[in-house]
C-alpha cells in the first residue's frame, strides 16, 4: 500500500512539473513589454539617470530597495551580535 501512494504522489508531481514546463514561454519573451518599454523611453527624463537599472533601483523602487538594506543590515547585525556572544578558549 505504502507504495502504492509514493507512485501515485509522484505521479502527480511528474504531471504538474510536465504541465508547468510545457506553460512556459519561451526564453526572453516578456508576456507584456510595456512597462519595459516606459522605463527604456522615459527613466532618464525622470529621474535624470543616464542607467535604466540604476534608476529602476533608487528612483522607482527605492523604498523597496530601503526596506531590503535594512533587513540586510538587520542580519549582519544579528549575526555580530551571536559572534560577540560566543566565548574564546
Amino acid at each position: 500500500m505504502e507504495g502504492a501512494v509514493r507512485s501515485a504522489v509522484l505521479a502527480i508531481f511528474m504531471a504538474f512539473m510536465v504541465l508547468a514546463v510545457l506553460s512556459m514561454r519561451p526564453f526572453g519573451a516578456p508576456r507584456d513589454s510595456r512597462m519595459d518599454d516606459y522605463f527604456i523611453t522615459d527613466s532618464q527624463y525622470e529621474t535624470g539617470s543616464n542607467n535604466v537599472v540604476t534608476s529602476v533601483v533608487f528612483d522607482y523602487r527605492a523604498l523597496d530597495t530601503l526596506g531590503e538594506t535594512t533587513v540586510l543590515f538587520t542580519a549582519v547585525c544579528g549575526i555580530y551580535v551571536v559572534f560577540l556572544g560566543r566565548k574564546r578558549r
